[in-house]
């Protein structure tokens, strides 16, 4: 009887605290907005923001989704940080304390995963004081464990389609803009395309960016909700984008990734196995490339820079095997060479020694036995694109601002929204809106 006194009483309070808030805030932002616009203009967005937050925990998480493909660098008074990385860090507080909860097995052992492997870095801060070194630490658990409570919360409220499809939207502006430009220049003969609509790309953050595109749109899970016909288009345009912009490791990457979508199946869709050789032949026509470039003899084409990064790589992580030289030490003057190390173990070995080498690959395996493990309408898919992506960071960078916050994204989605459809984190978990699907055979 006193509880629901209470409950009764506090309703009203706070229904009136929040509308003095709302008034004063209002007041605020009208005495500031002759004087700075700006700083008014700052305050209203985050008061609509905060009001949209209370009404729905997820509008924040949603609205980032896109933007997580963005990584141009901004300034807001102080170091440069990608936009990126910025509205991932914005997610993330709303995510935290109004997500739901409790957190499944599965997301909980991921978290575990990134919790020690954090701690095994540690030493390497520690032993290697300076600011970069710092900033990188708490980076890497931002695009880990923050992108992974973002995407459960997501999952959780049951947005799981709304965010893929909202990602899918980004991923293919930049594939339609990377197929336009490489066929408005293929008279100048077959170069790799650097995108520069909607913002200047690399290429190979392009093509890691489209084959995580075409690898979602292959497997399109049933809860996703997309038309056949959509997932199709989207597969062959995220693929012939790739294709122009030549990034090698993430056509590897695709390759493997979508071998063993079809060779571990499900019990929804029937895939062709003939998949499987235009993967092989997508690794052909990689080969020739690399073949082409040993026979060039130029020194300084990407083959050859990669053999030689990798020799001072390990000069680097000679001055220190067990601790390395601390996270991001290319940013210091401590060394002659300053370049982030193109593949992964090495990289962990140059920053954080041997130790940080084994908490590595103990992270990357540890999470994709997890994910192996769970049901396969939704681990699938988490599956293959953190499987996609640590292949390819055996030919390249792997600490790159979005080609790891979004697969630890679409894990922590597919795990969310696992639990809103079953309301279980099981191995067997079916869905009740699939389980006349699934007892009937396949669906095409």
């Amino acid at each position: 009887m006193i509880t629901r006194l209470r409950i009764r009483i506090a309703g009203p309070v706070l229904a009136i605290l929040g509308l003095v808030l709302v008034l004063v805030l209002v007041l605020g932002v009208g005495r500031l907005l002759p004087q700075e616009p700006l700083v008014a203009l700052a305050i209203a967005v985050a008061v609509l923001l905060l009001g949209l937050t209370l009404a729905d925990p997820t509008i924040i998480p949603q609205l980032a989704v896109p933007v997580l493909l963005v990584v141009v660098r901004v300034r807001l008074g102080g170091p440069e940080l990608s936009a990126s990385d910025l509205v991932l860090f914005l997610a993330v507080w709303p995510a935290v304390a109004l997500g739901q909860r409790p957190y499944s097995a599965p997301l909980r052992t991921l978290l575990w995963l990134v919790t020690l492997y954090q701690a095994a870095t540690l030493f390497a801060v520690v032993n290697n004081p300076y600011t970069a070194n710092t900033v990188e630490w708490l980076h890497a658990a931002l695009l880990t464990a923050g992108a992974l409570v973002v995407g459960w919360a997501l999952g959780r409220a049951g947005r799981g389609a709304v965010a893929l499809t909202l990602l899918m939207a980004g991923i293919g502006v930049i594939a339609f803009s990377t197929v336009a430009q490489g066929v408005s220049t293929l008279g100048e003969g077959l170069e790799p395309v650097y995108p520069r609509f909607p913002f200047e790309m690399h290429k190979n953050f392009a093509g890691c960016v489209l084959a995580m595109g075409a690898l979602i749109a292959y497997v399109h899970p049933p809860w996703m909700r997309w038309p056949r016909a959509l997932a199709v288009a989207t597969f062959v345009l995220c693929c012939l984008a790739l294709l122009f912009t030549q990034s090698r490791q993430a056509i590897i990457g695709l390759a493997v990734a979508l071998a063993v979508v079809v060779l571990r199946g499900d019990d929804t869709r029937k895939r062709s196995k003939l998949i499987i050789l235009g993967g092989i032949g997508a690794l052909a026509f990689v080969t020739t490339l690399i073949r082409d470039q040993f026979d060039s003899g130029n020194q300084f084409n990407s083959v050859f820079q990669r053999i030689n990064w990798l020799q001072d790589s390990m000069d680097v992580w000679l001055t220190d095997p067990i601790f390395g030289a601390g996270l991001r030490w290319w940013y210091t003057d401590r060394f002659d060479v300053r370049f982030q190390p193109p593949n992964a173990e090495i990289e962990a070995l140059t920053t954080a020694g041997i130790l940080g080498a084994i908490a590595f690959l103990a992270l990357m395996a540890g999470i994709l036995v997890v994910l192996w493990r769970v049901q396969p309408l939704y681990g699938t898919l988490a599956f293959t694109v953190m499987l996609g992506r640590f292949v390819q960071s055996q030919f390249d960078l792997f600490w790159v601002t979005a080609q790891v916050s979004i697969p630890f994204l679409v894990a922590g989605l597919c795990l969310g929204q696992l639990v809103h459809d079953t309301g279980q984190d099981a191995e067997d978990a079916i869905p009740k809106e699939l389980e006349r699907v699934t007892t009937r055979g396949s669906v095409r």
